[in-house]
């Protein structure tokens, strides 16, 4: 039985625990001068990183428009459309990409859903608070929460671990699901 296609109560929970963290991080900013800087972006890359890309479009997605619904309802489909496309490249460039350069697609596939989120951001903002201008204005906040989020999410997944343990967890549950695991 192939698992990999079917919504398993692994697969659930693990976008399930993803999401509730874009919620929380997409619910406050840390204060900088002059503006917010949100870190979902961090959750959101990290989670593209691990998990498939329908998974990963529903975390960013969902996860970010339901944060953005609590606090900051103006910009929750923005939101929902930016972060659940940034999360799905990443996620497909990654997964889909080259066996034989993983680091590639890690690089690009987080170019990649950076660009699409400061541009998304910014469009988005011009029609959220109708003027361009003001979207210029916080053009570099959305700059620096791609980075962030582009530079620790690599971080966590490859140095920090998580990457293998997420396998890992996720290999012994495929495992025992089948019943090929002897406990």
């Amino acid at each position: 039985m192939n698992t990999k296609n079917q919504f398993t109560p692994l697969r659930i929970t693990m976008a399930a625990v993803f999401m509730a963290m874009t919620i929380a991080l997409s619910s406050f900013g840390v204060p900088v001068p002059g503006g917010h800087l949100y870190l979902c972006d961090i959750v959101i890359c990290t989670a593209a990183l691990l998990l498939d890309p329908f998974d990963a479009l529903i975390v960013g997605g969902v996860g970010s428009f339901l944060g953005d619904l609590l606090f900051y309802p103006q910009a929750m489909l923005v939101s929902l459309v930016v972060h659940g496309l940034q999360a799905f490249a990443i996620s497909f460039i990654v997964h889909r990409g080259s066996k034989k350069h993983p680091k590639i697609n890690t690089f690009t596939g987080l170019l990649i859903g950076s660009i699409i989120m400061v541009v998304g951001y910014t469009l988005g903002k011009t029609y959220v608070y109708s003027t361009f201008e003001y979207a210029m204005i916080k053009l570099p906040y959305e700059i620096a929460q791609a980075a962030v989020g582009a530079i620790f999410a690599p971080v966590l997944c490859y140095r920090c671990g998580l990457q293998n343990a997420y396998t890992n967890y996720t290999a012994k549950n495929r495992a025992s699901a089948s019943g090929t695991h002897a406990g």
